[in-house]
């Protein structure tokens, strides 16, 4: 029995918090179409406490999240990834390695709730408020008739995903 799952490998810088999120909303959304992965050019020593903490409050299952280089996903013993998102503006900009397999990639840039200031309640919203962004967005990606789409309607649905959210952070940063 063949794997019919597609790969799909979420980046961004430290791969502390926004790409484990992702890598851990598709391994739970997608399931049975999809396999989660996540990387960073410059990841963390380890993913940061409220991330845990969060995906742990939300019945994720941790055991397996760990921060990781983005190199582990392009050496050719690597699983060869069918999409490639970048989920921070900083990863978004940098150079990625070559990705074996040429997978369709697109940028979903979400704020950083590592970045987030404030009282312990607007930190902790900043991180909710980043998981329901990614998820909104792998909900959306999930439940694409791929079947239907042929790769250059595809790739417009791919963009439109990261520019609705965009559109979403850039009105929540007006208020």
């Amino acid at each position: 029995m063949s794997d019919d799952r597609k790969n799909v490998l979420f980046l961004c810088t430290g791969n502390s918090a926004r790409s484990l999120m992702a890598e851990a909303i598709i391994n739970r959304e997608g399931i049975g179409k999809f396999r989660g992965f996540s990387a960073g050019s410059h990841p963390r020593d380890a993913p940061h406490p409220r991330t845990l903490e969060l995906l742990k409050h939300l019945n994720h299952d941790v055991s397996k999240i760990r921060s990781k280089s983005w190199d582990e996903f392009a050496g050719p013993d690597a699983p060869q990834m069918d999409f490639v998102f970048t989920v921070c503006d900083r990863a978004a900009a940098e150079t990625c390695p070559l990705w074996p397999g040429q997978p369709m990639s697109a940028h979903w840039g979400v704020p950083d709730p590592t970045a987030a200031t404030g009282s312990e309640a607007e930190i902790a919203f900043a991180f909710s408020d980043t998981y329901r962004m990614l998820r909104n967005r792998i909900s959306i990606f999930v439940n694409l008739p791929m079947a239907q789409l042929d790769r250059l309607s595809l790739q417009r649905e791919l963009d439109r995903i990261g520019e609705t959210a965009d559109a979403e952070t850039k009105k929540r940063a007006r208020r």
